[in-house]
């Protein structure tokens, strides 16, 4: 389809007819053919010639104004293809520019439709997010409710086992007490087993006492209770000796005359100070009594 009919106007026709696929936004499909412009442009010059060559001279006027027309005539069919041409492209700016524009408000349009899916998408995404967030509060919350109840059943066993463990404690400590008060009045029994053999005047019975007594003191020593001795004339201490006579005054240097009773410790502890005699004024205190060799108490 051609876009100005030659039949109609053909010298003024377009340069080539537009196919349906063509590219009308072409400038060279909008150019006006120039040759037939410029030959009526010389035909109307030759007349003015013409007229001017075959007139009497001087002329007339009215051959004057003939040449003077034809030669206006001529100018303006010479400029009619360029002004033609300039119309064309101005329409040619301004379709582009329409296309352009068209162009645009399309992308424009597919730019919009992107944007609302992206919000539908991203609504979408929200509403996940909240519903994420919220699930996850909710097992943080239960989370929490189990770690609490795991605390306390972790305390209420801790405390059972410290009370178990106390009780027990309490049951050793007592046992302990007890054997070892046995185990003291064993060894005070086997002191004072030595004394009346070393008094009895018989060195062989003397002898398998004093034995016997070191057996017991080594087993005892297994268990952690190591029996003391004081010897004579060693300087009083109060911190592992008692006197016999605590009631009497001693003095600042006084020194022990003999042992009568042995001191024991317990596992590097003081379990009970050496009972001992203090000699008075330079000399042992001789009474007649006798004194008893029953165990004292462990404290």
């Amino acid at each position: 389809m051609c876009l100005v009919e030659q039949k109609a106007w053909p010298l003024l026709a377009l340069a080539a007819c537009f196919h349906e696929t063509g590219a009308v936004s072409a400038a060279t499909n909008w150019k006006v053919p120039k040759w037939p412009f410029l030959l009526g442009d010389a035909l109307l010059l030759g007349m003015a010639f013409f007229i001017v060559w075959k007139s009497p001279h001087p002329i007339s006027q009215w051959e004057t104004i003939a040449c003077l027309a034809a030669a206006a005539l001529a100018a303006i069919v010479g400029a009619a293809p360029f002004v033609l041409d300039y119309r064309a492209i101005l329409r040619v700016v301004e379709v582009n520019a329409l296309s352009e524009v068209a162009g645009k408000i399309q992308d424009l349009e597919r730019l919009a439709t992107q944007i609302n899916a992206a919000t539908d998408e991203w609504t979408n995404v929200q509403t996940q997010a909240e519903k994420i967030s919220n699930e996850a509060k909710a097992i943080s919350d239960r989370m929490t409710e189990e770690v609490r109840q795991f605390s306390e059943f972790i305390q209420k066993m801790n405390d059972s086992e410290k009370a178990a463990l106390r009780l027990e404690v309490g049951k050793l400590r007592r046992g302990e007490a007890e054997w070892l008060q046995v185990l003291v009045r064993i060894l005070d029994h086997v002191f004072a087993l030595r004394a009346a053999a070393v008094h009895s005047s018989q060195p062989r019975i003397a002898e398998q006492v004093t034995h016997f007594q070191n057996a017991c003191c080594d087993a005892a020593r297994r268990v952690g209770v190591a029996p003391f001795v004081a010897e004579p004339n060693e300087l009083f201490n109060p911190d592992c000796h008692q006197a016999l006579d605590e009631k009497s005054k001693r003095p600042a240097n006084a020194t022990i005359a003999e042992m009568v009773g042995v001191g024991y410790t317990f596992q590097g502890k003081l379990l009970r100070p050496a009972l001992v005699r203090l000699k008075e004024n330079g000399t042992a205190k001789h009474d007649e009594e006798q004194l008893s060799l029953e165990p004292t108490e462990s404290t």
